[in-house]
């Protein structure tokens, strides 16, 4: 007879999404299962960026800096056209004073995910490797899935949610119904992981600007080792799995139009580009996260982030109401805040691929003629940075939209209710570094004028809730707009909830009512 197991949630899926959660759910103690149909973690380089929005969530877990040593900072960007360099671009301090991780780390897939996999190993939980979902089915009070082995055998999982976090073809969201519309780029790209001996170091990213195709080579750690990322003309005709190295490298060679010897080829694949995402992000009891929710361009290196963050905003949801401290009601907001930002999220890949890979007549003269000559001053310039960092580092996602973003009090600050709250330092420490308790926050703002400790909350929030008091330094008043005593409440992932001038706690105390 099958046997069967209980838990809070089901997590189908092992990737860096699924594994990323997983770490989430230890965080605050929450019993879970997670399954995939491969055998281990990847062993391949795969989604290489990691973005400074990803690193502060793995600083709460202590994981950051492990992360870090086993990468580099991508600080330098060559443009190479018609085979010279073109231009160079210094993006060292690009995030300067708005993260503690000011630049794009660059890491491998299998390592980030080795990583994460042994912090889930270490907390005596593990992966159910080549196991596979079956079916599922959901009720008011939960969700049974049945799931199956490598050796055929059958098992059935009662749990009180469930998670897909099982890539672009996602049974989940297919036994879901859910829609997952969009379009497909009709270039065939292609990445291979390899070693190249030519003329340059590995120090930087080498952009290729063409009329048509895209080319960027990315330094990896290892002697002579990159990753490179491509296109084939509009009219190659093969699909995807018919592509031979030998073409790949042909290919290179032709839009490179400098001398190179690839030497070592470590992985290689080819893939059509699908621009897609789901109509909503949960049914019932069940909820979707990363690329089953959605899929898009590598512009940026968006992707495996965004399933981080997706993972990220679930969890402490899914933690509340599985305590008993929040009504399911607050799971609602998940579609609300991640759907929006997938929404936002393909609108900015798609017009980032046009702006390096389209064939229009005016983008191509840019690209190749004006671009490679004012990048480095460009990105020299603060208004550029602020502009350019929050977007590509994802700090800059807001949820000021969301039904839990509390506007009644926050005209009077540069800062808004949804916000991440700003990066600022006190006594040389990242504010983020006394936010790794897996809890609301409220930080007291003082200006030395009267009282605004958080120490008289109600017996009924104490234990969630972390209460700093803080002077108001000149930093916190230029990041908030404010130099009067103020208080900012702060969900489990630092995102503001609320924040408010008046002298008492009630409107700390109304939103965590009406929240929790």
């Amino acid at each position: 007879m099958p046997s069967s197991t209980k838990t809070d949630v089901i997590i189908i899926g092992a990737g860096p999404t699924g594994l990323a959660l997983a770490c989430q759910l230890i965080r605050y103690g929450i019993d879970f299962v997670i399954i995939d149909r491969k055998e281990t973690t990847t062993p391949h380089s795969k989604a290489i960026g990691v973005q400074a929005r990803t690193l502060e969530i793995y600083e709460q877990i202590g994981l950051a800096d492990k992360l870090i040593d086993l990468g580099w900072k991508a600080e330098k960007a060559r443009m190479i056209v018609g085979g010279e360099v073109r231009g160079e671009v210094d993006f060292s301090d690009i995030g300067k004073g708005m993260s503690s991780y000011p630049y794009v780390l660059i890491v491998e897939q299998g390592k980030h995910e080795s990583l994460i996999h042994e912090f889930i190993n270490s907390h005596g939980r593990h992966v159910r490797w080549q196991t596979e979902l079956e079916s599922f089915t959901q009720d008011d009070s939960g969700v049974s899935a049945v799931i199956k082995n490598d050796a055929g055998e059958t098992e059935t999982i009662n749990a009180k949610f469930l998670v897909g976090c099982d890539g672009a073809k996602s049974p989940v969201r297919h036994g879901l119904g859910l829609k997952f519309e969009g379009s497909t780029f009709e270039r065939m790209f292609y990445v291979a992981d390899v070693q190249i001996d030519w003329q340059f170091k590995n120090d930087a990213l080498m952009v290729f600007l063409m009329k048509h195709n895209l080319l960027a080579f990315f330094p990896m750690i290892g002697e002579n080792r990159w990753r490179i990322v491509g296109t084939f003309p509009e009219e190659f005709a093969k699909d995807e799995g018919e592509v031979l190295y030998e073409e790949i490298e042909e290919q290179i060679k032709r839009d490179a139009e400098l001398e190179l010897d690839i030497t070592n080829v470590n992985w290689f694949s080819t893939y059509k580009v699908h621009t897609r995402h789901v109509n909503k992000f949960s049914e019932g009891r069940c909820f979707l996260a990363g690329d089953a929710a959605h899929i898009h361009t590598p512009a940026g290196a968006q992707g495996m982030n965004t399933g981080i963050q997706d993972g990220y905003n679930l969890a402490w949801k899914l933690a509340m109401v599985l305590r008993g401290a929040s009504d399911i009601k607050l799971l609602d907001s998940y579609n609300e805040e991640r759907l929006v930002n997938a929404e936002n999220l393909l609108k900015t890949t798609d017009r980032f691929f046009n702006l390096v890979a389209s064939p229009e007549p005016i983008l191509t003269y840019l690209r190749m003629h004006v671009f490679p000559y004012v990048a480095g001053a460009a990105f020299s310039i603060d208004a550029v940075k602020k502009f350019v960092f929050p977007r590509i580092s994802q700090i800059g996602i807001n949820y000021r939209h969301s039904s839990i973003s509390d506007h009644e009090s926050d005209g009077g600050f540069d800062v808004k209710a949804g916000d991440r709250l700003p990066y600022f330092t006190i006594e040389g420490e990242s504010i983020f570094s006394r936010l790794s308790e897996p809890k609301f926050h409220l930080l007291s703002f003082s200006d030395g004028g009267g009282e605004t400790t958080g120490s008289n909350l109600s017996d009924e929030f104490k234990d969630l809730i972390d209460v700093y008091e803080i002077p108001i330094y000149p930093r916190v008043a230029e990041v908030f707009g404010s130099d009067k005593s103020f208080r900012v409440l702060l969900r489990p992932d630092n995102y503001i909830a609320t924040i408010s001038n008046d002298a008492s706690l009630a409107p700390i105390e109304n939103y965590l009512k009406r929240c929790l």
